[in-house]
């Protein structure tokens, strides 16, 4: 069941996963410029494992609005939540596993990447 109070928190949550994705992109191109590729791949990879988790509990979270909702809304809140966790672990033990990874601008984009919803509050306007 949709609702319609679900929109506004939704797109929201959607600008900020797409700015998320625009700034993975470009700080990705900046170190290949500068550092090369093996950096870039890595910060990449980085940014990736950050921000496709953060998109599918924007989808799981914002299901459900309102007062009659209430506890649907928190369930789907944690099990949005506990998707981001599993899907993040997930990705991070396949990236560990399959890809040579420079710690540095992996960890480093990871970080930006969960560091950014506390900044694009003050970017993106509603």
């Amino acid at each position: 069941m949709r609702n319609e109070l679900t929109k506004l928190g939704r797109k929201y949550a959607y600008r900020q996963s797409a700015l998320m994705a625009f700034i993975v992109t470009f700080t990705t191109l900046i170190i290949y410029f500068i550092w090369g590729y093996e950096p870039a791949k890595s910060a990449a990879l980085g940014g990736v494992i950050g921000v496709i988790p953060n998109i599918l509990f924007a989808y799981k979270a914002f299901k459900f609005a309102g007062a009659s909702a209430s506890k649907k809304v928190v369930e789907s809140f944690f099990s949005g939540v506990k998707l981001k966790m599993a899907l993040t672990a997930f990705l991070f033990a396949l990236a560990f596993k399959f890809v040579v990874l420079i710690p540095l601008p992996f960890f480093g984009m990871f970080c930006l990447v969960m560091a950014l919803p506390l900044i694009t509050p003050f970017i993106i306007k509603q």
